[in-house]
């Protein structure tokens, strides 16, 4: 670089010489490029091989460990194929191999999947998902398809004019975007594919302790003094355990046949999520019921909820949510 400094394990690599740098580059990186650079001499293995082999690493041991890599992407069959035998998926798989050989910390991958088709380009982010939830490497992945970059990315880097000016996971940048720039850069996104419920879940909704299930026309009072229609029940430990509304609270309250207990005013047919779902998958219960959808963690405890209303501010990305424009009435 022009400036500043790179550190790979606390080594500063731009103070490199060049042999520590060629030495660093064949133990540490690998790369994957767009165009494959396939040899077209050499066989499936052999160019998988090709690093190791740059490398100094003996032919047995070079072949023993590519052909591990071709295992890895599906190609062990094709180990003694010919690059012009292979589909254009399946030579970007081989580069994916060559780079996976060397058993890299860092894989660099320069628009890898650019100049497939629609089809086989998924096909191949779905590889390198599974095989990044194997090995966990770092891994920095140049493209300039935004849905690539959403689906495939844990960390983004926006840049414009060879600046840096957003760096975040998909669900901060699309939540809050540093500049114009960035925000108009994400429009097209559809945030139903990439927020989860627990990213826009707020904490709003009258809450009513199981403790007070003892006095429901305390719960009640507490409807009618937030103005809201709906209260959610939860125990000493926020875990939830339903909901209730004015109209079932008086509705068990004036009769004379069962318990004036809060559960025996639970509404019937309530649903939750939990705060990993996927917009798109809470999607139908949040249109189809009344009363915004309770958002769970994994131990069942009472995180926020999402209504209506939020949910479309989300999916139009207006101004950032605030508890006020949430306290509205339900």
């Amino acid at each position: 670089p022009t400036a500043g400094q790179v550190f790979i394990d606390g080594e500063d690599i731009v103070s490199m010489s060049t042999e520590q740098l060629v030495k660093m580059r064949r133990k540490k990186m690998s790369m994957v490029f767009q165009s494959f650079a396939l040899m077209p001499h050499l066989t499936v293995l052999q160019n998988a091989a090709f690093g190791l082999e740059m490398d100094g690493v003996d032919k047995a041991t070079r072949e023993a460990r590519a052909l591990q890599a071709l295992e890895q992407v599906g190609l062990e069959a094709r180990a003694e194929s010919m690059p012009d035998e292979l589909s254009g998926g399946m030579q970007q798989r081989v580069g994916l191999a060559r780079g996976l050989a060397v058993d890299p910390d860092i894989l660099l991958m320069d628009e890898a999947f650019s100049a497939l088709d629609p089809l086989i380009r998924t096909e191949m982010q779905d590889e390198l998902l599974k095989l990044q939830a194997k090995s966990k490497r770092t891994i920095v992945f140049i493209s300039h398809d935004l849905d690539e970059a959403m689906r495939i990315g844990d960390r983004i880097a926006i840049m414009e004019g060879g600046k840096v000016v957003q760096v975040g996971t998909p669900e901060e940048i699309l939540q809050n975007p540093a500049d114009d720039y960035v925000q108009a850069f994400f429009r097209g996104v559809d945030p139903t594919n990439i927020l989860t419920a627990g990213d826009i879940a707020v904490d709003t909704q009258v809450t009513i302790p199981i403790t007070d299930g003892k006095n429901p026309r305390a719960g009640l009072q507490r409807l009618i003094k937030n103005d809201r229609d709906y209260a959610y029940v939860v125990d000493i430990n926020r875990v939830f355990k339903g909901i209730v509304s004015t109209d079932s609270l008086r509705e068990m309250l004036d009769r004379d046949d069962q318990p004036n207990l809060i559960h025996n005013a639970y509404l019937e047919g309530v649903k939750s999520a939990n705060t990993n779902d996927s917009l798109q998958d809470i999607l139908p219960e949040v249109a189809n019921n009344h009363w915004p959808l309770p958002i769970l963690n994994d131990k069942g405890e009472y995180l926020g909820a999402i209504s209506k209303n939020l949910f479309l501010r989300t999916l139009y990305r207006g101004e950032p949510e605030t508890e006020q424009s949430e306290g509205e009435k339900v």
